[in-house]
This record gives structure tokens, sequence and C-alpha cells, in this order.
């Protein structure tokens, strides 16, 4: 049974319930700008170079996530990751940081459900509509960010994979200003690649 206990802030919260397998709350409040619930990582972590198991702790850093709200309000996680020495005299790397991947991706601004509903409603809806209905849900996003996203996502397509039904058109980074192509397998209902402009000879060198 999970332990339970209240927050300053009067929320409910479990310490063996997170986002992550390798992190537990220990904290969750809520301000002015939404909740924030903070997290913490376990014992252990494995060296992502040599796979031996450490629980000699080297440091600490907190990194903050944009989650999906909380019945309409926005929530912060502070996830605290810790660094690690890794004990095995072979291996090259001395000191490594645990990965999280369940929670975020290196280097996110936001959670992987978060990210992933982001990505979803861009490739729906574009840019600045999914900016308007994200802010309304609760996760506001800018629309410049979400169209990163899409493109973000393209650019880590498996690129051999074979299209049959392709469907192109253009897109706007810049209403007015910059375009470029889409390219989306009509059969697998996903975008495949972003070109950079909209002109038939990038289109034709792409297929």
């Amino acid at each position: 049974m999970a332990r339970c206990g209240t927050s300053p802030g009067g929320m409910k919260y479990s310490a063996s319930w997170a986002l992550a397998p390798d992190q537990k709350v220990s904290r969750g409040e809520q301000g002015e700008s939404g909740w924030t619930v903070s997290m913490d990582s376990r014992d252990r972590a494995s060296c992502p170079t040599c796979g031996t198991r450490s629980s000699s702790r080297h440091s600490s850093y907190v990194r903050s996530l944009q989650d999906v709200p909380a019945q309409g309000t926005p929530v912060t996680v502070r996830a605290r990751v810790n660094r690690w020495r890794c004990r095995n005299e072979h291996c090259e790397r001395r000191v490594f940081a645990g990965r999280v991947p369940d929670l975020a991706a290196p280097f996110a601004r936001r959670t992987v459900r978060m990210a992933e509903i982001v990505r979803l409603l861009g490739h729906s809806a574009g840019g600045r509509p999914s900016e308007r209905l994200l802010t309304r849900l609760g996760m506001p996003v800018g629309h410049t960010t979400i169209l990163r996203s899409i493109k973000r996502s393209a650019q880590t397509q498996d690129r051999r994979m074979t299209v049959r039904v392709a469907g192109i058109d253009d897109w706007a980074g810049k209403k007015g200003m910059t375009y470029g192509t889409v390219i989306v397998d009509l059969e697998a209902r996903r975008v495949v690649d972003l070109l950079p402009d909209r002109s038939a000879a990038s289109t034709a060198a792409w297929l």
C-alpha cells in the first residue's frame, strides 16, 4: 500500500507514486501559477556506458517540467535528478546523470505525455489553433514551440520506410513570410518529413 501524506498546500500525495519508475513523489503544493509536484530520484542508477549499478551519489540538479493539467490547472513537475559515480574502474565514464526516459527526454522542458499531446495536436490542427486550444485546456504552449515539436518528430522518423500514398501540402512557419512543404504518409496517418521550402524542385528531389 502506498504511504500517503498531505503537503503544506493541502494536496494529498503518495510517496510510492510517480510518473517514472525511478522517481518518487515527495511534495505537492498549489501556488498562484498552479500545482507544483516535487519528485526525488531513487537510491541507485545504472551507468549508461558499462551498465554497472551505482549507489555512490556525486551531486544532483532539479529539472522543471511542464505536465498535463489537473482539472484545468497547470502542473509543473520539479524532478530532482542525481549524478552518480561509476565504480567500474575499467569504465571510461567516471560520473553520469541518472536518466528518466519515462518522465522526459534529455534537455526537454515537458514530460513525455505532455510532449505527445503537443505533437498530436500540432499535427492535426497546426500551430496557432493548437496554441489557443492548449491554453484553454491549461497547457499553455506557444505556436512556434508546437511547430518545432512537429519538425523534431519528423526528423526522428525512419527515413528508410516506404511511403505508398503520400499527401503533400505547404505549411507556414511564419504566415506570409516563411513557408515549407509537409509530406504525410496517408496510410499511416503521420508526418514523414518537413521541407524548408515549398518549391516543386525540393519535392521532386525528396520523391
